[in-house]
């Protein structure tokens, strides 16, 4: 059975499925679909959870094997499998077709994977889960309906925002919901609980003392290697999630790599920068870095913060921290 992440609370008040196919790129959404799953089956019995993550050379046999020993007095167990491509192989879809076999009472099966291709959503493993539970597609959020989802977080936390609020940060994030949600709980936790305007909002992020990406980023467009440093221990210390890191380096990465190929083509780099949006009192910071740097840099970096996202996802090996240092160390020569 498939159904909406929408209707995921709806369902699980009238039954819990032996087993989920959570699938999607949102790292948010899916997380608090997946917490969802697992309170409700904490409340009925399953109080222990495996977590597997299926990457090269995976041990399928020892995962089949891990859930051979449950019996009638058994306890009740979650088995978590992620899969970072959501390709399996041939041996894991059939460990799969099997584990999801031996779901039941005593045991739920939760599989992780990104958002499904069209072979893979077709595979007989997909279509295993989908016909004894349930498949749950997690879908981003548009961008119409970014500022209508952050006014509703704001809600739910206390916060009673007026339509520029929600707007502001919606434009602010572009679209990356943990940024956003990170942002939700900074103003909380600076303005309190009641009514937030987007004047508010503005003042509340020009007089946080607290390291964001949005300061690590100027400080690596300003060259100031040892201030990047210091901020990106400054997140990690208060528990930013490294991909919110991954995503603020790779958006800015982007930008310069295309002002840097249209000055390299003969192009005007203050109308360039005009037309990707740069803000004025940032354009100096721009211009300052691109004039740093050799043509192709910042390719070379944004493919360095690709594989530094897939470490922090666990989609590859590696300390996405350490990774991340090296692209803001480099950004800022």
């Amino acid at each position: 059975m498939k159904i909406q992440a929408n209707q995921l609370s709806s369902h699980l008040l009238k039954t819990l499925a032996p087993c989920y196919l959570v699938t999607g790129d949102e790292h948010l959404l899916v997380d608090e679909a997946l917490d969802t799953i697992r309170e409700t089956a904490r409340a009925r019995g399953f109080t222990s959870r495996e977590r597997h993550t299926a990457t090269a050379g995976f041990d399928w046999h020892g995962l089949l094997a891990s859930t051979g020993n449950l019996s009638l007095f058994a306890e009740q167990r979650i088995i978590e499998l992620r899969l970072p491509t959501g390709k399996p192989g041939t041996a894991g879809s059939q460990a799969i077709i099997d584990l999801v076999g031996q779901s039941g009472p005593e045991l739920l099966v939760i599989v992780i994977g990104p958002k499904l291709d069209k072979s893979s959503g077709a595979s007989k493993w997909a279509k295993t889960i989908d016909k004894k539970g349930v498949s749950l597609p997690v879908w981003p959020i548009g961008v119409r309906e970014l500022p209508g989802w952050v006014a509703s977080r704001m809600r739910a936390a206390g916060l009673q925002p007026d339509h520029d609020a929600a707007a502001l940060i919606a434009d602010r994030v572009e679209g990356n919901l943990l940024a956003a949600q990170q942002e939700i709980e900074k103003l909380r936790l600076i303005l309190g609980e009641g009514k937030v305007s987007a004047e508010a909002v503005n003042d509340a992020v020009a007089n946080s003392s607290r390291y964001d990406v949005y300061k690590l980023t100027d400080a690596a467009l300003a060259g100031d290697t040892h201030r990047c440093v210091k901020i990106l221990g400054g997140l990690r210390a208060e528990g930013v999630e490294p991909v919110i890191v991954m995503w603020a380096l790779t958006r800015e990465l982007r930008t310069l790599a295309t002002l840097d190929d249209v000055i390299r083509q003969g192009g005007d780099l203050g109308g360039a920068m005009q037309k990707s949006g740069v803000w004025r009192n940032r354009q100096g910071l721009v211009r300052s870095c691109i004039g740093r740097h050799q043509h192709g840099d910042f390719h070379k970096l944004l493919k360095a913060t690709g594989r530094a996202d897939a470490a922090a996802k666990g989609q590859r090996e590696g300390n996405p921290w350490r990774m991340a240092t090296d692209v803001v160390v480099c950004l800022s020569q």
